[in-house]
């Protein structure tokens, strides 16, 4: 399972923060690992240095091994419950995406 993160140009894509994106990931998604061919995290700032509520984007797309993608995205005030949100959401998708192809 491959993980591609990618930010924006007012956001800091250092290593530290890869790490921790990839820790929140497996944290929130792990049980799912074995059925993605690959994450692709997406971190923005709409108002740069302007600030504001829930200015921080985390949009995330999961590609399932012989399945369409899925994505889900999240505004907060920071990076972190960006993800969090974002994280929570791409779950309880993933999770009925997995129940219809059981049958359920």
């Amino acid at each position: 399972m491959n993980i591609q993160f990618n930010t924006d140009n007012h956001i800091d894509g250092n290593d530290a923060l890869e790490a921790r994106v990839n820790a929140m990931l497996e944290q929130h998604l792990g049980r799912f690992y074995p059925r993605l061919s690959r994450i692709e995290v997406f971190l923005s700032d709409s108002n740069s240095s302007k600030g504001g509520p829930n200015d921080k984007r985390c949009a995330l797309e999961a590609r399932m091994q012989n399945d369409d993608p899925i994505g889900a995205s999240h505004d907060d005030q920071d990076v972190e419950r960006a993800i969090r949100g974002a994280c929570d959401k791409l779950k309880s998708l993933l999770d009925s995406r997995i129940e219809k192809q059981r049958g359920y």
